[in-house]
């Protein structure tokens, strides 16, 4: 049984029933025949779910539709042209359905009704109407929650920073929003200016601010223009009041344009060609109590720098309570002497080749065949598309049409990168060892020197060979750290090209 309950039919990568389904079918699909209600509960967007009924009759599994109670022929063009012409109506049914409840939504907020969930600082209430019915729902203040916002207004206009707020909540104890999985229920700097910006607090409700899915239907959050904002004056959910508000905005504003004139108008001080960081683990480490990122921080007087927890510094002790500091200079080294001694090792990287090329090597007879099935598979799609292409010629810009001419041109072009892919692969078989370890040889070389010369490439090196995060666990008054490494990206640039999948290899571990 593969089910996906609420998840939309246009995601097909994040949909973990139809993904199980597709990674069952290699190397050989152990049933064969997937019945389903109708074509669209395999999906709603038609150029993914042509190519998953093609993987599937690959794979020699029949399709089978219980409502219509027949088997989805793919034996012939017209066969498949037919189910195109189905797979599309599925897709603008979506589209439709989309609209639909777009309009209910809209119609809603106009109201100044519930189209969202919870925020901070107010409880959702289900009004039903005479017949006992729901109606809809309405958003009232929730008094423990509205008394922190209120706060966070007050600390704002007196001048706190947001990591200042956010430091004083937790001290205090505060109640914070709900976190994400797996993260430690306390304020961030984050939260605390979402609640800052959100003006519903000041009696305002907005909808419409974010697109949630782009032209394909999947989960693509973007900002829509203001003027397509829908906003309703709602004094109801008024939690601060309109001095407050302007109070903290005035003084949020003064921080703001004293920043951006400090930072030469960019914002969040980065650099306007995005460089990479001048810190060598910026961005790699995390701390072993909270899971949270190793950030980097300064002394006051020597400007000596060290990476200490996230949560710890912008959280407080109350979120994390590893305040320890972990010293950069030893830290960088020490990471540099594992990969220079033992992660770039001649004796350890050539076990990873052998591993590579032992996992990689082709059987000849299964590549010709493979190549011949996608050769022919080809010429199909080739012929298809002339007749598909007569047919528009002769018919005019019939939608159906149309759509069935892109999905073949998409099936052919997947044709053409598996059979480059083979190509590749085959290459393989002969490759010349002997060159690939001078080769190999000669860029640990490189590397090694580079570890302790250029921090920018230093950090593009240890990128390519860290897999995850190094975690620091503080001890008694030191750090212990461990961490995996992958010579996946890095043979796969020496022993295959890039059509072929990277190889993992092997992932030696590293702590100290």
């Amino acid at each position: 049984m593969y089910v996906d309950d609420a998840v939309s039919g246009a995601e097909f990568a994040k949909r973990p029933g139809y993904v199980r389904l597709l990674n069952a079918l290699s190397p050989r699909a152990p049933f064969d025949v997937l019945v389903v209600s109708e074509l669209s509960r395999l999906g709603r967007e038609q150029l993914e779910t042509g190519y998953a009924v093609k993987q599937l009759s690959q794979a020699g599994v029949a399709i089978w539709s219980y409502l219509e109670a027949r088997e989805m022929a793919l034996d012939s063009a017209t066969d498949r042209f037919l189910m195109s012409a189905v797979a599309f109506a599925a897709d603008v049914e979506r589209e439709k359905a989309a609209a639909r409840v777009r309009d209910a939504m809209r119609r809603r907020a106009e109201r100044g009704y519930v189209c969202g969930g919870e925020p901070f600082g107010y409880r959702n209430r289900m009004v039903t109407g005479l017949d006992g019915r729901k109606s809809h729902v309405e958003r009232e203040v929730y008094e423990p929650e509205a008394a922190i916002v209120r706060r966070i207004f007050a600390l704002a206009a007196a001048g706190k920073g947001l990591r200042q707020i956010c430091k004083t909540l937790n001290a205090e104890g505060a109640p914070a929003p709900r976190p994400k999985a797996g993260r430690p229920r306390s304020w961030a700097s984050s939260s605390v200016r979402t609640i800052l910006y959100r003006e519903a607090y000041r009696g305002v409700a907005v909808w419409n601010r974010r697109k949630g899915a782009d032209q394909w239907g999947q989960n693509r959050p973007q900002r829509r223009p203001e003027s397509e904002w829908i906003r309703v004056d709602a004094p109801h959910l008024r939690v601060v009041d309109e001095e407050a508000w302007k109070m903290a905005h005035a003084r949020l504003s003064a921080t703001r344009e004293n920043y951006l004139r400090d930072t030469g108008g960019r914002v969040f001080g980065r650099p306007a060609s995005g460089l990479e960081s001048q810190y060598l683990l910026a961005g790699f480490g995390r701390c072993g109590c909270c899971g949270g990122g190793m950030i980097v921080r300064h002394a006051s007087r020597r400007r000596q720098g060290y990476y200490v927890c996230a949560y710890y510094n912008d959280r407080g002790r109350t979120a994390c309570g590893n305040g320890m500091r972990l010293p950069m200079e030893m830290a960088d080294a020490a990471i540099l002497d594992q990969f220079a001694d033992v992660l770039l090792a001649p004796a350890v990287v050539t076990g990873a080749i052998d591993d590579a090329v032992a996992a990689l090597r082709p059987d000849r007879d299964t590549v010709a065949a493979q190549r011949d099935l996608l050769g022919a598979e080809l010429r199909r799609l080739e012929a298809e598309a002339a007749r598909f292409v007569a047919a528009v010629a002769a018919a005019g810009d019939v939608p159906a049409l149309a759509a069935a001419l892109r999905e073949n041109a998409a099936a052919s072009e997947r044709v053409r990168r598996e059979l480059a892919a083979l190509d590749a692969t085959d290459r393989l078989a002969v490759f010349d060892r002997t060159s690939l370890e001078r080769n190999l040889r000669k860029r640990l070389d490189d590397w090694r020197g580079l570890l302790r010369r250029n921090t920018k490439q230093a950090r593009q090196i240890v990128g390519s060979l860290l897999d995850g995060r190094v975690t620091w666990t503080p001890g008694d008054g030191h750090y212990d750290y461990s961490g995996r490494a992958s010579y996946g990206r890095l043979l796969s640039g020496l022993v295959v090209t890039a059509a072929v999948v990277p190889v993992r290899g092997f992932e030696p571990r590293f702590d100290g």
